[in-house]
């Protein structure tokens, strides 16, 4: 695993796979697939950009991308909510200066229970993240 580490890190580093000088917006990007497309545009030399709903989350993966020393933002954000999506590109729109290079809709949901016990609310909310988010 060390020798394929360091063979990826020599292909960002030789600059045939850099992606230096792009940004990025990764929606929920403080957990599985997500965490680990932001590590990868950052390593590859991108400004990455996240969010995610906790903020306690948010905050240790912020601090640990620091420490490795990647160029990574965040902000708290519920892709549910329109209001909640229009903040976040103001404000992805303030850090990149409105150049936006590669957008990656990885926040999703899923309500776990019977067809027969869901509810119009359940429907909204989950047609609103996985949905909606992507034609904002």
């Amino acid at each position: 695993m060390a020798e394929r580490e360091s063979r990826r890190d020599n292909k960002a580093m030789d600059g045939r796979w850099s992606l230096l000088g792009t940004t990025a917006l990764v929606t929920g990007g403080t957990k599985g697939i997500g965490h680990a497309i932001v590590e990868e545009l950052a390593r590859f030399g991108a400004a990455v950009h996240t969010c995610a709903r906790n903020e306690v989350e948010l905050e240790k993966c912020l601090q640990r991308w620091g420490a490795m020393q990647l160029k990574v933002t965040g902000s708290v954000c519920d892709v549910s909510s329109p209001t909640e999506r229009e903040k976040l590109m103001e404000r992805v729109k303030s850090i990149f200066n409105g150049k936006l290079n590669i957008l990656v809709n990885n926040a999703g949901t899923a309500i776990w229970k019977p067809a027969t016990e869901q509810t119009p609310e359940d429907y909204k909310f989950v047609m609103s993240t996985n949905l909606r988010l992507p034609s904002t």
